[in-house]
C-alpha cells in the first residue's frame, strides 16, 4: 500500500499506471466517487499521455451529494447541478459564471469544496450570486462528514448560508425556488400535485 498527501494526485496516479504498465494490478483508491471531482478523469489523462495500454477499469462509489441529500431528505427531486468552489483547478471567473448561471436557472445546487483555510470568500460570494435570483428563507441543507463518527447536518436559510459552519468536508446543497422544509428535512417536490392534483 503506498499513501500520498493532498495536492499528490498527478503523483499517485502516474504511479499507479507505472505498476500496471510492468504487468502488476494496482487499485487507486481516493474518497467518494472517483468520477466525480476525483481522479478517474486524470488517471485517463495522464494513461493518454503516457500511452499507457493496460486496462483501466472504474468502480464507481457512493457520491458525496447522494450521501448528502439522502441526511436532509429529498432535495434533489427534480433538476439539480453540482459546482465546485475551488479554484485550484477552476477559475473563478468561470466558477462566478457557472453559479450565476444555475441560479438563474432555478437549478437545486450541490456546491462541493465550499470553504477552506485558504478559501474563505467563495461561499459568500456563491450565497450574493443565489440572493439575486431566490428568496432569502430558501432551504439550504450543510452536511459535514457524512456518514462518519462526526457528521453535522443544518438546515438553514439562503440568508444565513455562509455564517454556518462550513469546511471543506462540507457539501452545501441550495434549494430551488419550490424546495421545502418539512419536519427537518428538505424537500424538493418533482410535480406531481400540479399533474395528479392529491
Amino acid at each position: 500500500m503506498i499513501s500520498s498527501e493532498m495536492m499528490k494526485e498527478i503523483d499517485r496516479c502516474r504511479q499507479a499506471l507505472d505498476i500496471t504498465a510492468a504487468g502488476r494490478d494496482a487499485a487507486l483508491v481516493c474518497g467518494g466517487d472517483p468520477g466525480i471531482y476525483a481522479m478517474a478523469g486524470l488517471v485517463f489523462e495522464l494513461a493518454r499521455e503516457m500511452n499507457h495500454a493496460g486496462k483501466i477499469e472504474i468502480i464507481p462509489g457512493l457520491a458525496a451529494v447522494n450521501s448528502c441529500a439522502a441526511r436532509l431528505g429529498a432535495p434533489l427531486m427534480h433538476d439539480f447541478c453540482a459546482i465546485s468552489l475551488s479554484d485550484l483547478l477552476t477559475p473563478m471567473e468561470l466558477i462566478e459564471k457557472r453559479l450565476i448561471a444555475a441560479a438563474e436557472a432555478d437549478f437545486v445546487t450541490a456546491i462541493y469544496n465550499p470553504k477552506s483555510k485558504r478559501r474563505t470568500s467563495q461561499i459568500s460570494l456563491a450565497q450574493d450570486i443565489f440572493l439575486r435570483y431566490r428568496a432569502p428563507e430558501t432551504p439550504v441543507g450543510i452536511v459535514t462528514a457524512a456518514s462518519r463518527a462526526d457528521e453535522s447536518i443544518i438546515i438553514a436559510r439562503l440568508d444565513t448560508m455562509a455564517s454556518q459552519e462550513i469546511t471543506m468536508r462540507s457539501l452545501v446543497i441550495i434549494g430551488n425556488s419550490q424546495t421545502r422544509t418539512w419536519d427537518g428535512l428538505m424537500v424538493t417536490p418533482r410535480g406531481y400535485q400540479q399533474k395528479y392534483g392529491f
